[in-house]
């Protein structure tokens, strides 16, 4: 089966001799090898370039031990170069590599060497990058397949894809599987044994039991509000485990710099600031998300929301979540302050979408009420509402574009619509 990721290629392609370390950052298992080591390898034979001016070398492969010396692989990839031509230096694993930072900024030096590299486990977390490299690095970050390239793999009905996307998530792998059965244990699996051992091992948790609790809340609450005192609270009455509110956004941002959870700062439109209080975390695949709960609540609109999520940071996009407040008046006709809540507040450059993930808008009600916070936004930016339902594009009295999900997730451009 074909995986194509010609978004990821084309970021390649636009960084290619541009004198610093590609590095390709993402979720264990999400195709980070793949994308290097077959998709690009495909792409510069089909572009011309020789055989021999493509130096993969695999850490983790034992016959490559030796290249784990700083100074063997060094000498290694100089005995590869014998021409003036471009070189296409491949490292899997870099973290393998003994003082690989040394290493790749030597590679620098060699002229005629354009240098690629992937890394993973406790040692390469996403916030390392850049302090290891400073700035001597071209970060590609790379998402669990994308309903698109997840729909393009398999084919066939469309619904049936889309229940089977937010249930066992977007990992390549996952495409091999032939049973339900199979695809949730290698699910359980990789959270078990790689992402939890790989954050316990990075900041020595003594106990795990905590961070695997605190996973599964998380797992529970997809989009919802995050208070880490609440959370504090709910272990102590619950779980009989005493562990502090700052402990627990230490834990949260252990999660998120392993890419396991995303997080969401709340932003308030009409103030136009940020509001330090009360964020919301998605994960980054819902297979994993699903697993850690074995598979219970199966919650199709939060679902939706999550990949709604996904899919606007995998396009480039700034994403929080909004408020604005709006004035109200109660049963006795008094007014009072009120929050509306934007899903999703979309940047990118000089553009900005308002976006809400309505699940069903079965009736005129409903669609006041998923659109008033969009109607209460007083600037010109475009405002979208995503239905889970299939129709055609259309605009309402207010100019707010209403949008089949199909439509949205299936189409790159579907926000020009």
């Amino acid at each position: 089966m074909e995986i194509k990721r010609d978004l990821y290629i084309n970021k390649l392609v636009s960084a290619k001799q541009n004198g610093l370390i590609k590095v390709i950052t993402g979720l264990r298992r999400c195709g980070k090898s793949y994308l290097l080591n077959t998709i690009f390898h495909n792409y510069l034979l089909s572009e011309g370039v020789d055989e021999s001016h493509i130096i993969e070398i695999a850490l983790e492969d034992r016959a490559n031990k030796s290249l784990r010396n700083p100074d063997n692989m060094l000498e290694y990839v100089r005995s590869r170069i014998t021409d003036n031509n471009l070189y296409y230096i491949i490292i899997d694993e870099v973290q393998k590599l003994d003082e690989f930072v040394d290493v790749l900024n030597s590679l620098l030096h060699i002229k005629n060497a354009d240098t690629y590299v992937t890394g993973s486990n406790s040692r390469f977390l996403s916030k390392d990058i850049a302090t290891e490299f400073r700035g001597r690095d071209h970060q590609i970050r790379l998402y669990p397949l994308s309903f698109s390239e997840f729909y393009a793999a398999i084919g066939g009905d469309k619904s049936d894809a889309w229940s089977e996307y937010y249930t066992f998530g977007g990992l390549p792998l996952i495409l091999s599987f032939n049973t339900e059965e199979e695809k949730a244990d290698y699910l359980r699996n990789l959270f078990q044994t790689v992402y939890m051992t790989d954050i316990l091992e990075r900041y020595t948790i003594k106990n795990d039991n905590a961070l695997r609790t605190l996973s599964e809340i998380m797992a529970s609450s997809i989009g919802a509000p995050c208070n880490p005192h609440k959370i504090s609270n709910t272990f102590k009455s619950s779980e009989n485990i005493s562990i502090t509110g700052q402990t627990i956004d230490k834990y949260l941002n252990y999660l998120s710099d392993a890419f396991i959870l995303k997080k969401a700062d709340r932003y308030d439109v009409k103030g136009r600031k940020y509001i330090g209080t009360l964020s919301k975390y998605y994960f980054e695949d819902l297979g994993i998300r699903n697993a850690i709960i074995n598979f219970r609540q199966q919650e199709e609109n939060h679902f939706m929301e999550n990949i709604i999520y996904n899919e606007l940071c995998l396009r480039g996009y700034q994403v929080d979540v909004g408020t604005v407040k709006v004035v109200k008046r109660n049963m006795r006709g008094e007014q009072y302050r009120a929050n509306l809540e934007i899903d999703f507040v979309v940047n990118k450059a000089s553009q900005r979408y308002y976006i809400q993930s309505a699940f069903s808008i079965p009736d005129r009600e409903q669609m006041e009420q998923e659109t008033q916070p969009l109607n209460n936004i007083n600037d010109s930016f475009k405002k979208v509402v995503i239905v889970k339902d299939n129709i055609r594009p259309w605009h309402n009295q207010k100019g707010i574009l209403i949008m089949g999900l199909m439509d949205f997730l299936l189409n790159p451009n579907s926000l020009d619509f």
